[in-house]
């Protein structure tokens, strides 16, 4: 087949349906649409020029998508013939659709490049903690924990532009990832530009489980958390450089604690405790001035004076909040709100109630926690409709006498044993005022609300 001259449409190439801009099936554009290419030989060969051309260095692998991953397109080019060292695909031999057919079947032809190799941080508290896993041949797996130490964590760490690394854990301590388990026995100097730099163990070829994948936490990590407390309210901290510290009040907005407490899943709202001791600070203080305005949808985003561990000095200075959604809970899909599916708010979200061992006990909690009197029946199965999201209990076990099912002892609902079909549910006999009904959306007096919270806002200065 004769070369043909370079046809002045050829103006463009891609990769679609892969991970990566540098992995997928190969599509090139011509006359104002984007069109597929064919190919009954397709190799390493052709697809090394396609990833040159796309600066995703060389080609792993070369390909033909099953039947149901085929592009339904227009076909711009059906066949291509390349030795391997051409600049771009224009120079290689090729075939216009209407030209003679080729000898074999010709099918949609796809890539995968060297460079469509990456890394993420995964099921951490932030994008610079987290299990670590690698995007390689088209698909995400971990990394076994063998050998895994803070050199390794470094490589990632300064790869994803997340500073140094702080520590380097195992044992699935960010929870089991699934698929591949790419590398194991991993040796980086700390050194290295990126992960697959570092000498390591052939890719893909080990007998290790998910419960050794290895993952890291970085200098840049940041995240709050509210000290010694039930979760959403006490002393508010910050995770930065690898050490926890304080956070000053000097200067704080209600729109800062409102922020905060969202970042921390505690609802959307909250006010500065007062009367606090006085005392030195003990360890660092890193913020000082944070002043989060209207435009500020995120703490992180939020104004302040540089990072400073010396920022305050007495604990009155300390930042200590309350968030108003604590122990939110509310019965969904009956007729009024004292009759329905229990649902609870946590980490800034509604979610359900397993029925494993719900009892009239527990159910005894929820209707008081509801305002709604004592408990009439605790129903199971879904009895009100299955609810969505997080399944946030399982197991509760109260005595009767908490004053909220937070207060139960209970199994997080994350075990994955539980569906929402077993959403658990109650009957209360008294009937909550039409006003205070507890609505999927909107809450109760939001007004009163707002101005209860300037009020101990004012109180608290």
């Amino acid at each position: 087949m004769a070369a043909l001259p370079r046809p002045s449409w050829l103006r463009i190439l891609r990769l679609v349906g892969g991970g990566s801009r540098c992995d997928g099936q190969v599509e090139i554009f011509q006359r104002r649409m984007w069109g597929r290419v064919l190919d009954d030989q397709w190799d390493v060969q052709e697809a090394s020029v396609v990833c040159w051309q796309l600066r995703c260095g060389e080609a792993e692998i070369a390909y033909n998508p099953s039947k149901p991953q085929r592009g339904m397109g227009p076909m711009a080019l059906r066949g291509i013939r390349c030795t391997g060292h051409e600049a771009n695909p224009t120079l290689c031999n090729t075939s216009l659709p209407q030209s003679a057919p080729v000898a074999g079947i010709a099918e949609d032809v796809g890539v995968v490049c060297w460079g469509s190799r990456q890394v993420q941080l995964v099921n951490g508290p932030g994008r610079c903690a987290g299990r670590v896993e690698i995007y390689y041949q088209g698909s995400w797996g971990t990394i076994c924990d063998d050998g895994w130490d803070l050199s390794d964590a470094a490589v990632i760490c300064h790869q994803l532009g997340c500073g140094g690394a702080v520590e380097a854990v195992g044992s699935a301590q960010f929870g089991e990832g699934s698929g591949q388990i790419w590398l194991d026995a991993v040796n980086c100097s700390g050194a290295e530009a990126a992960l697959w730099d570092c000498p390591a163990g052939s890719w893909g070829q080990r007998d290790y489980r998910h419960k050794e994948d290895a993952g890291i936490v970085c200098s840049d990590f940041m995240a709050l958390r509210l000290e010694n407390t039930d979760g959403c309210s006490g002393r508010l901290q910050v995770f930065y450089n690898g050490t926890w510290g304080s956070i000053s009040s000097n200067s704080m907005t209600p729109k800062t604690v409102s922020l905060a407490c969202k970042e921390l899943g505690c609802g959307d709202g909250g006010f500065l405790e007062t009367r606090l001791p006085y005392g030195r600070v003990s360890g660092r203080a890193w913020l000082d001035r944070v002043e989060c305005g209207e435009r500020n949808s995120s703490f992180w985003q939020c104004p302040s004076t540089p990072w400073d561990p010396q920022s305050c000095d007495d604990l009155q200075d300390e930042t200590h909040t309350s968030c108003n959604d604590r122990e939110k809970i509310r019965a969904v899909g009956g007729e009024n709100g004292c009759l329905g599916r229990v649902e609870v708010w946590h980490r800034g979200s509604w979610g359900t109630v397993c029925d494993d061992s719900w009892d009239m006990q527990d159910a005894e909690v929820a209707c008081r926690q509801l305002g709604c009197g004592p408990a009439v029946s605790a129903l199971e199965k879904a009895a009100f409709g299955e609810g969505m999201g997080p399944i946030w209990l399982e197991q509760v076990e109260c005595r009767g006498t908490e004053p909220s099912l937070q207060d139960c002892w209970a199994r997080p609902g994350d075990s994955g044993s539980c569906r929402h079909k077993e959403d658990a549910a109650v009957n209360c006999s008294g009937v909550l005022p039409p006003q205070t009904h507890p609505g999927p959306v909107a809450h109760v007096h939001q007004e009163e609300e707002k101005e209860k919270e300037a009020n101990l806002w004012q109180a608290s200065e």
